[in-house]
Order: structure tokens, then sequence, then C-alpha cells
């Protein structure tokens, strides 16, 4: 982090933490030893200078949060040990990256770009046929549940505020409209269905969603989702390690960075390569009708 970010981030949370104390600033100088003056310097916006580390520590332990948190390190405000494991959590039972979960941390990030990698698809942009093929096998309130997460997931991404940025592998959207992998027993109907609902609403929703292909052969990434400042995480299959520290969320946002640098089909193209994977699905299928 640059040092005039730093010492406005200061600036920002010890706006914060004087607001939340309920005190006038003048009673808050006196609780921290601090000259109302100096006070007034660190709150300009004008100024560029950090505090010593004795008035940060001060203003911390006043304030009940931690030092990284005041100077911008981290986003979680708890202090010591706390803040160790605060850096990475853990989030266990995970169903699915349509978890529920995922729909609170989108809430938190209103404003604020919102990236991820998919697991498969894009889960806004799933139809109910393949999010029901998809989780079959985990019982029918599984299915539900996901329907709901799904829609509610369109609908925020319909929301004028929203900027949402996403990354996938070109093969897997080839994969899908052949048919191959984990989706070789989804009718070649619902396959159709799902491109020509993809191709209709990554139209009508660009430019605030931006769908990204790259070359899985060059780049590889885990499913992720960077909500703006505030966490990233990434998803296993059963768990979401959640990383809450600056420096981790920084990582992960010049990781996702670099898969829009590598993208081999901008967010514009698209549209044009599912027309054509749907065209090579329609030519497929009139072949498979002739020698029948």
């Amino acid at each position: 982090m640059e040092r005039a970010e730093t010492v406005e981030q200061f600036r920002l949370r010890l706006l914060e933490v004087i607001e939340e104390s309920g005190l006038t600033r003048s009673a808050f100088a006196q609780r921290v030893s601090l000259d109302r003056s100096t006070l007034t310097q660190l709150l300009s916006p004008e100024n560029q200078r950090l505090p010593r580390a004795e008035t940060v520590v001060a203003i911390a332990r006043q304030a009940h949060v931690s030092c990284d948190w005041l100077l911008g390190v981290s986003q979680e405000a708890r202090r010591g040990a706390e803040l160790v494991q605060a850096a990475l959590e853990i989030e266990a039972g995970a169903g699915s990256p349509l978890d529920a979960r995922l729909q609170r941390w989108h809430a938190e990030a209103a404003g604020y770009k919102i990236r991820y990698v998919p697991t498969t698809l894009p889960d806004l942009l799933k139809t109910e046929e393949v999010i029901r093929y998809e989780f079959g096998e985990q019982g029918l309130s599984m299915r539900e549940r996901q329907l709901e997460q799904a829609e509610a997931r369109l609908a925020y991404s319909r929301r004028p505020e929203t900027e949402i940025e996403v990354c996938c592998a070109f093969q897997t959207l080839e994969a899908f409209a052949r048919g191959e992998m984990i989706w070789r027993d989804l009718p070649e109907a619902d396959r159709r269905y799902q491109l020509e609902k993809m191709v209709e609403l990554i139209e009508e929703l660009y430019p605030t969603f931006r769908l990204f292909l790259f070359d899985g052969r060059q780049r590889y990434s885990a499913p992720m989702n960077v909500f703006g400042p505030k966490r990233a995480t990434l998803y296993v299959g059963d768990m979401f390690f959640v990383f809450n520290a600056t420096e981790q969320i920084r990582v992960l946002t010049q990781h996702f960075d670099q898969l829009i640098r590598a993208a081999v089909v901008q967010p514009t193209e698209v549209s044009a390569f599912l027309q054509r994977e749907l065209e090579a699905l329609g030519e497929k299928g009139q072949q498979a009708r002739q020698k029948n």
C-alpha cells in the first residue's frame, strides 16, 4: 500500500471510530492524550503524515480495534490473536458456489466491483434445467435452494450500481455445448436453451456484467470470489477459505487481473463465441438425424 493511501485510510477510519465513540473531537483527543490541534491535523484531507506509533496504539486501545485495521492493513477491526485468526477463516459446510453466504457477502460489498471464477458456468446465467441437472444427486431441497439463490444473484446483477466481472476457460463452454465432462447426460435441447439464455443475458447485462474467457491450457484458476476490498474467497468443494486481510485480498485481486489480461475472448465477443457453439451444435444434431 502506498504511503498516501495509508494516510488516507487512517484518516477515514479515525473519523469512523470517533463517530462511533459518541464523543466530540475534543473529548476523544483528551481520552487518547492527544492535542486537539494534532487530532485536527490528522483528520485534515491535506495531511500527508502518519501519527507516531504510540498515537496509533492509543487510538486503537480506546476504540477497541486493531492497529492494522486503523492503518488499512486489514479489513477486520479485531485485535491481537483475534486478528491473526480472522485473517483466514474456513467456512465449512458449503454446499455449492451458490451458497447463501455468498448472498450475504455480495450485499456487504454493495457499491464495489465483484469478481469471480465459477466452478462450471457463471452461476447467475444458469437455467433452471442446468441447475436441476447439476444438483440432481443432492436432493430436492438442495436444488430448490440453488434455484432461489440463482434468481437472487440475477436480480442483484440487474441493479444499476452493480459491477460484476467473471473469468472462465473457454474450453468449459465448449465442453458444455458438446455435452462433455459432467454434462454428458444433459439433453441437447437443455444445452441449446442454456446457450441461448446465456447470449440473451450477456447482451442484456453488459456492461455492468462482463464475462472474460481465457485459454485453460495457458491459465488455471480455482473457483474464487473477490468482493471489492471487503474479502476474497476460494471454494474447495465443501468449504470456503475466506480471506479478510488487505494483502491477501490484493494478491487474489492481482490473480484475477492476470486472468483478464490473458483473456482470448473479450466480453463484447462472448455472444458471437456462443453463437458459433450453437451453430456447431445444430450441425452435429443434423448430422446425427441424417445418419438415423
